[in-house]
């Protein structure tokens, strides 16, 4: 929290004298001063030929969604081997999406399908730590800890923590996901979470009135005692406690708030069960400001069939229950994200940790994890849109062509963010570790 307190002079306690003093908080940031993260972000700066200013938006589909209602219906098989809510054609022809998705089928040129995402976990937090960090962590299906960085705090420690020109996060959450944190990297890396206390520790403690302008702001500071008091802890104003000023007086908040959109425009996006629509332009609107990577977290779609004690339904019934919502949110941003310029400097991955079996269980009327293979989509990022990546095999079990594991899709990222695919870091061990293991970018995209 930044607190700007009187200069009257009190009694500290070793019964000295001193003046109030402003104070910069962390933020949630793992305890570290806003000026600590910005110097961060300077160092990373200088150590990087060249720290691209483009953004992912990582929207996780909890659970693990079924690629036949999803993104690869096969309506010309036999039950139970396609969709069971049908099909749906696209603009671009040949292309089809499961039957419900009757927004977003009219935007397939501004989207590519991975159709054979592919790898050998098939516990939930396996399979999410898989995706999150590039790395299987069997022990996490007994509820071991995440112990890889995820690809959020590989790129904070990459870009530094905060923006020191644009004075904002390098990576932020607004849901909760699995294997999202640093680990070994350290908690300096850790994602922004707004979902904590940051908007109060963005809000100056000092009457509004005196902060009219940058002129008041400042003449505020300078009432401020900048001398060392006798123990040394007290320091004037540098260059980065300065910044760490401006950070929570200015843009930063901006972006936080909603309130500046135009309400017709939030009111296309929705107000759903998650408030998906509302995550979305949040996300994008801190994504335009220069934040490198966003998590949220949509659904459900652990679709085993009918299961009263966790509210699940069929296959069927989950669907209908999730689809309707993710097709709306997902068209009008992709409009949006257009509409504002943005198709080349922001990249959304709609993920998730696996797919579901080729059978939908008689009984339940569910299907069950298959990590075989699964469906990913990428909109934006400069890339080439339209196409499909890779195909699956005639029953929709593995892939046939081109199968993408966790660390193409981890290069693919990387490649898109700037950061170099032979990347290391020391991890906790001592040694020098790559942050990429064996994976390539998938060079169609390109």
């Amino acid at each position: 929290m930044l607190t700007v307190w009187g200069s009257r002079p009190r009694l500290g306690c070793d019964g000295r004298a001193r003046r109030d003093f402003l104070k910069i908080g962390a933020l949630g940031m793992g305890g570290l001063t806003l000026p600590a993260l910005l110097r961060a972000r300077a160092n990373a700066a200088q150590r990087s030929q060249e720290v691209k200013d483009t953004s992912i938006i990582w929207l996780f589909l909890n659970g693990g969604p079924s690629q036949y209602e999803t993104f690869d219906p096969k309506p010309e098989n036999p039950l139970p081997f396609r969709s069971v809510v049908g099909a749906v054609k696209t603009n671009v022809p040949g292309t089809l999406l499961g039957g419900l998705f009757q927004n977003l089928s009219s935007l397939a040129d501004k989207f590519s399908l991975i159709r054979s995402y592919t790898h050998d976990s098939a516990d939930h937090a396996d399979a999410t730590h898989y995706l999150m960090t590039g790395h299987a962590h069997r022990a996490a299906a007994f509820g071991a800890a995440q112990n890889q960085p995820s690809l959020g705090a590989i790129l904070s420690r990459y870009r530094g923590p905060i923006h020191s020109a644009k004075l904002l996060p390098t990576y932020v959450k607004q849901d909760y996901i699995y294997a999202e944190g640093p680990d070994w990297l350290g908690a300096s890396y850790n994602p922004f979470d707004i979902r904590g206390n940051v908007m109060e520790n963005m809000t100056l403690k000092i009457p509004q009135e005196r902060l009219s302008d940058r002129r008041t702001l400042l003449a505020e500071l300078d009432k401020i005692d900048r001398r060392i008091d006798q123990s040394g802890t007290m320091h004037a104003l540098g260059e980065f406690e300065a910044r760490a000023v401006e950070l929570v007086c200015g843009r930063a908040r901006e972006a936080f708030d909603l309130s500046r959109e135009d309400p017709k425009l939030r009111e296309r996006y929705g107000k759903g069960k998650e408030s998906l629509g509302e995550k979305l332009l949040l996300a994008l609107r801190l994504a335009e400001a220069g934040i490198g990577l966003i998590n949220v977290r949509y659904g459900s779609w652990d679709s085993h069939g009918t299961n009263p004690s966790v509210g699940h339904g069929t296959i069927e019934e989950e669907m209908h229950k999730y689809v309707p919502e993710l097709d709306r949110a997902l068209s009008v941003f992709l409009e949006d994200l257009y509409a504002r310029g943005l198709e080349k400097k922001v990249l959304l991955a709609v993920v998730g940790e696996f797919g579901r079996t080729p059978n939908v269980d008689k009984v339940s009327g569910g299907r069950d994890h298959w990590p075989l293979l699964g469906n990913q989509l990428l909109a934006g990022g400069g890339m080439k849109m339209g196409q499909i990546i890779g195909s699956s095999t005639a029953h929709g079990e593995a892939p046939k062509t081109q199968p993408v594991t966790p660390n193409d899709l981890r290069a693919t990222f990387f490649k898109f963010l700037g950061v170099p695919l032979d990347l290391q870091y020391v991890n906790h061990s001592g040694r020098p570790q790559a942050m990429i293991d064996g994976g390539k970018p998938i060079e169609a995209l390109w």
